[in-house]
């Protein structure tokens, strides 16, 4: 820590430096007069102790100088004698303390230096932890994929990221990762110092719905006043995450629409409007134009809430990105966990590719982490590939393919299920030369697949 000590008195002086090198780690330079010390106050010190009495500054002045130079520098006054009025004057323009000359001036000098010294220590571990966060969401490696969707995703991410005012909209089905997209442009973004908050509408009454989002305010039969904070005023200056925000009431749509219009609100139960700037990100899994439509969702917020819209693409929606992002988990969980490499087996990828995923990323990367679990061996084959979701013959109604696409799947469901292609010929019909040329053509593009990861 480095201390600059600034006082005219050379006794004071020496009983300053004397009372902090009994501290550990500090390096002490003392001054006795404001333009000495002002020619290393590029040096950007820890701490400066500040004598008010000097004899070519005043101290205030001094003070203001400091703080404009190096603002995180921290300031302890020191003076002759303890005037109340200017020791809050000095503390409003930033002094971290002020000590009057007295018996006990060595005491409080030191608990000063130990109280500076953990906040120091808290604000690094602070940082880092916020430049952890940063790292786990930064998006240009953590959005995986090259299909045209994902390419607009990431475009759309890099413009909410750099025009922070504007309310961001993310549509998708469940488990495609809107609250990751969120989480991503938050701490990528200027306001990544300031909390990000997440509200779930679906989760709460609507009745409590007004409370958490806004706040509200009450009186006891004592007159005590009771106060909390909603959402929107626990992530001032940063992001509130509204989760399905497609379920507000009405009136709560009105309400935040206000919001959006003007940055104000009013605590339910409070007679003050207050101003907070914090940026507005929701997502539904609905066709919200639908709700507009219905006059389920009022179309003004509809469109203040979709500043930037950003659609998130079904895993079905981006089958090429299946076993790139299958490979990203795989290597994630392998280095989380401290498992040594794996990788998928051509059979592996060939089942990861036939299946649709009705849980979409979220279930991918459930299914890769079980299948890392069950492997014996630096590799994972078919048989580690676990599907919980939905039977592949159920799926066949749910998606949209051509009769040709549907026929394979279906060839496909029959030979895993009976592992015989005359069986399966007898069964569905069909001349074993037209399951051959499939199983050909299948082969050809899980080698094209296996080159192209290489």
């Amino acid at each position: 820590m480095r201390i600059y000590v600034i006082e005219d008195d050379r006794i004071f002086n020496r009983l300053i430096v004397s009372s902090l090198s009994s501290e550990k780690d500090v390096n002490i330079q003392s001054f006795f007069n404001g333009e000495d010390f002002l020619s290393h106050l590029s040096d950007n010190p820890d701490v400066v102790t500040l004598d008010l009495g000097l004899p070519d500054y005043y101290g205030p002045d001094l003070l203001r100088k400091i703080k404009d130079v190096s603002p995180e520098t921290e300031v302890i006054i020191i003076s002759g004698q303890y005037d109340l009025k200017l020791a809050v004057q000095l503390l409003r323009h930033g002094a971290y303390d002020y000590i009057a000359k007295d018996e006990n001036i060595k005491e409080r000098l030191v608990h000063c230096i130990k109280h500076i010294r953990g906040r120091n220590n808290l604000k690094r571990e602070l940082n880092q932890l916020k430049s952890e966060i940063s790292g786990k969401y930064d998006y240009l490696d953590a959005i995986v994929g090259e299909s045209e969707g994902m390419k607009k995703v990431l475009s759309l991410i890099n413009k909410a990221v750099t025009i922070d005012n504007i309310s961001v909209y993310t549509t998708g089905e469940s488990g495609t990762g809107k609250e990751f997209i969120a989480k991503a442009i938050h701490y990528n973004s200027k306001r990544r110092d300031y909390p990000f908050i997440v509200i779930n509408v679906g989760a709460l009454p609507s009745e409590m719905m007004e409370g958490e989002l806004f706040g509200f305010e009450s009186r006891s039969i004592s007159g005590a006043h009771l106060c909390h904070k909603g959402k929107i005023e626990q992530a001032a200056n940063g992001t509130i995450y509204i989760e399905d925000v497609d379920l507000l009431s009405t009136d709560l749509q009105i309400k935040l629409f206000k919001y959006l219009q003007t940055k104000k609100f009013r605590r339910v139960g409070g007679e003050e409007d207050l101003l907070v700037n914090t940026r507005i990100i929701s997502s539904t899994t609905i066709d919200m134009m639908e709700a507009v439509k219905s006059k389920k969702f009022r179309q003004e917020l509809y469109f203040s809430l979709m500043g930037i819209p950003i659609h998130l693409p079904s895993l079905k929606e981006r089958q090429k990105d299946v076993v790139i992002l299958a490979e990203f988990f795989l290597k994630h969980f392998c280095e989380s966990n401290g498992f040594n490499s794996l990788s998928l087996t051509l059979d592996a990828r060939r089942k990861l590719l036939d299946y649709s995923y009705p849980g979409n990323v979220r279930e991918l990367k459930a299914v890769i982490e079980l299948a890392a679990v069950l492997t014996n061996t630096s590799v994972i084959s078919k048989e580690h590939i676990v599907f919980n979701g939905v039977d592949n013959v159920v799926e066949l109604h749910t998606e949209e393919l051509t009769l040709k696409d549907y026929n394979e799947k279906i060839i496909k469901h029959y030979l895993e299920k009976y592992q015989n292609v005359v069986v399966v010929a007898k069964k569905l019909n069909i001349g074993k030369s037209t399951i051959y040329n499939l199983l050909k053509k299948w082969n050809k593009e899980s080698e094209d697949l296996d080159k192209k990861q290489k």
